[in-house]
């Protein structure tokens, strides 16, 4: 039985990274994968499996929790994003991991703001100062740029036509 596949997204580099990687492998094996896709790692690098909360850490020897076939690996420099959602004349903020996709903080912001289901499922997060608004599979770390680790969104209704 072959290894199954994982998807690796690099922080500040385009595409995905495919690896094979068995669901039993220890950090030394993650880091030896990453490695042979040409990703380096340093002490400032932080590791993170889909969605979850904390990043990969611990001794070479033990296991990464969390893969499976089809599993984002995320790496990069952020060990947290700091993250703002204006609504409003409103203003909240937050710490997602790199890995979240926008859903969950659009999810997050429904809920701080006391927003109806739906009302909040016709709006959508929009980065601040412009008009792109990241589909909402797209990771955070995606849409960092450079290395300050914050992101803004504005809570924004989507395009209504009404007749």
């Amino acid at each position: 039985m072959s290894n199954p596949i994982i998807f690796i997204q690099v922080h500040g580099r385009p595409g995905i990274l495919e690896a094979a990687l068995a669901e039993t492998a220890t950090i030394a094996e993650l880091h030896q994968a990453l490695y042979a896709c040409g990703v380096q790692i340093d002490a400032e690098t932080f590791i993170f499996i889909d969605e979850a909360e904390e990043h990969v850490h611990g001794l070479p020897h033990e296991r990464v929790h969390g893969l499976k076939h089809g599993t984002r690996v995320h790496v990069g420099k952020c060990r947290r994003i700091k993250t703002t959602v204006h609504f409003l004349d409103k203003t909240e903020e937050r710490e997602f991991s790199p890995g979240a996709r926008v859903r969950a903080v659009k999810a997050w912001a429904a809920h701080v703001f006391k927003m109806d289901p739906k009302d909040a499922a016709e709006h959508v997060l929009q980065l601040c100062n412009s008009t792109e608004r990241p589909a909402s599979d797209t990771p955070l770390h995606q849409l960092v740029h450079g290395h300050p680790c914050v992101l803004c969104f504005d809570f924004v209704p989507e395009k209504r036509v009404e007749g």
